[in-house]
């Protein structure tokens, strides 16, 4: 998990994929929040498209490269959850915190990554590293 958690952090930019409601694969840029519990936080607006496409498919995958070209895919299940914890948490980021002001924002959501899984990958050669999260 800490390797993860570690790759995340230090490559903030990821893009996140769904089904769309069309039935069409979306990807757009997306920012981790944190990993706390076990759990790898994120969050959005009930208002986006995304949102909208994580309630009919919750089924995503998340894909994230470094400079080094080094690269993880991350997929799970979204489980929405209206915690005001770690909504506050996940406003100590300026940039959330720009979006949102506080955790009682009524389009504030924070999921996490139920059945989550990892697979590391690099241009070495060796065999990519998978990671039950």
């Amino acid at each position: 998990m800490q390797r993860v958690v570690k790759f995340l952090q230090e490559n903030p930019v990821q893009y996140l994929a769904t089904v769309g409601r069309d039935g069409k694969a979306k990807c757009r840029p997306f920012m981790f929040s944190f990993e706390k519990n076990g759990k790898l936080w994120f969050n959005t607006s009930n208002q986006k498209d995304v949102y909208k496409d994580m309630q009919e498919n919750p089924n995503i995958e998340i894909c994230i490269a470094s400079p080094e070209y080094q690269w993880i895919r991350i997929s799970g299940k979204t489980v929405f959850e209206n915690n005001l914890e770690i909504k506050a948490a996940a406003l100590e980021n300026p940039i959330v915190k720009e979006n949102y002001q506080t955790p009682e924002n009524p389009v504030f959501e924070v999921f996490y990554l139920e059945d989550a899984h990892a697979v590391l990958a690099d241009f070495s050669g060796n065999p990519p590293q998978e990671i039950d999260l």
